[in-house]
């Protein structure tokens, strides 16, 4: 039976993941404006650098980063005056418009990745073990919308 409070095991648990990201998010982003780049620049770089010379259409980039056309367009400018993307129509349909890293891109994106992942090591990682780590992939796993339960608890992805 649900109730208007939450457990004091429930509120443990939120408050830390609550605390735990802020902290985490600050402290990556500070490391990141070094570079110099913020976490959703680097973010929408890195699926860029995932996706390779092809890009990524630029509406899967707005779909991916969560965020509304309008503020992905916006965030996709400043990128393009920078010089680290360039956005060209779909050569699959014409119609689409698909974003790809320019050199400066590619080297602004190296760089990024070796500090955004030792900082991921020092104030994350190495702070857990091998479970710790296990038990986070399948929580995350459990809470995407994407994944879908059975009733039996279990999930259609054998978790």
């Amino acid at each position: 039976m649900a109730t208007d409070r939450l457990s004091d095991l429930e509120d443990t648990a939120w408050r830390g993941f609550l605390t735990t990201h802020d902290r985490l998010w600050r402290a990556l982003e500070a490391s990141l404006a070094t570079v110099p780049v913020t976490m959703a620049e680097y973010s929408v770089l890195a699926l860029l650098g995932a996706a390779g010379p092809a890009g990524m259409r630029m509406s899967d980039l707005a779909e991916r980063r969560v965020m509304s056309t309008g503020g992905f367009t916006r965030l996709a400018d400043r990128l393009e005056r920078r010089g680290l993307i360039e956005r060209r129509r779909s050569g699959l349909d014409g119609r689409s418009i698909e974003a790809v890293l320019t050199r400066e891109g590619r080297a602004l994106l190296r760089k990024a990745w070796r500090r955004h992942h030792a900082d991921l090591r020092d104030l994350f990682f190495d702070r857990l073990d091998e479970d710790d780590l296990r038990h986070l992939a399948d929580i995350w796993t459990r809470l995407d919308p994407a994944a879908t339960a059975t009733p039996d608890g279990t999930h259609t992805d054998g978790s």
